[in-house]
């Protein structure tokens, strides 16, 4: 499994919890699925998105896997202080499940095919494990998508070396426009994919600080000194981009990022 470019720090975690909060409306509104169903969170972190899922899916169970057990043992500390009773969280490997096939009626991944080295190895893996005529959704987001106001030559370059480090860990941040293809490789049918536009201007301050600034921006910071020593960028450039980009969350600025959610049928 690829290494994960973000990293493992309360730091991260919070900026997750920021992204989460301040898209759940527009992720999750139709992330509801038939009562009774047993459902698997792929990749759950440290329940950002569980904290919206379980609660929208009160008659449904969730199983709830990440491979790192510190990442674990922060969702259950979130799920519990929440009073969310339908969680229950494993550490597993999503590349060796210990689960048998036919197991699942709906699998939940979001923010995880970026990620890995192999999506496509990986939903042909995460199919056998749904029951007949199960289901799956997908939620990626795709950097390539980024645009803003007042444009910035040294903005889009820290971005780009977001995309260039994920890349050398293995992952794909421009994964979101490829979700379609990936479904219908891995067999599923009935596919939609949906984009999910996040635009932010002066006219919404909560998204502005919530993910122009606290999601968007906190990423980017937060490769910035992995980027310098991989040699992509130098520090005065980064430094730049990062104060470019922070123009974008001040009076006059604006800031669009798509996310893709596909849903397909086994």
């Amino acid at each position: 499994m690829s290494k994960y470019v973000h990293g493992y720090s309360d730091v991260e975690a919070n900026r997750l919890k920021e992204q989460a909060n301040s898209l759940a409306d527009l992720i999750h509104h139709d992330s509801v699925w038939p009562a009774g169903s047993l459902i698997l969170e792929a990749g759950c972190g440290v329940g950002a998105q569980t904290q919206t899922v379980a609660p929208q899916n009160p008659n449904c169970q969730f199983i709830s896997i990440d491979i790192s057990e510190e990442s674990i043992n922060k969702a259950s500390k979130l799920i519990e202080s929440e009073g969310i009773k339908n969680v229950e969280f494993q550490t597993a490997d999503i590349f060796d499940l210990p689960y048998q096939d036919n197991y699942f009626d709906h699998i939940f991944l979001c923010f995880v095919l970026e990620h890995l080295p192999n999506p496509g190895q990986t939903l042909d893996k995460l199919k056998k494990k749904l029951k007949p005529n199960g289901t799956i959704t997908l939620i990626e987001g795709d950097h390539g998508s980024t645009y803003f106001h007042p444009n910035s030559k040294a903005a889009q370059k820290a971005i780009q070396c977001q995309v260039e480090l994920q890349k050398m860990n293995g992952g794909d941040a421009n994964v979101g426009r490829k979700l379609y293809p990936m479904l219908e490789n891995a067999g599923f049918k009935d596919i939609i994919v949906s984009p999910r536009q996040v635009y932010v201007d002066d006219s919404n301050p909560k998204l502005v600080e919530g993910f122009t600034r606290n999601t968007f921006i906190a990423m980017i910071k937060g490769v910035s000194k992995a980027a310098v020593n991989k040699n992509l960028i130098d520090q005065p450039s980064m430094k730049q981009g990062i104060l470019d980009l922070y123009k974008t969350s001040e009076g006059g600025g604006t800031f669009c990022y798509t996310f893709f959610k596909g849903i397909g049928t086994k």
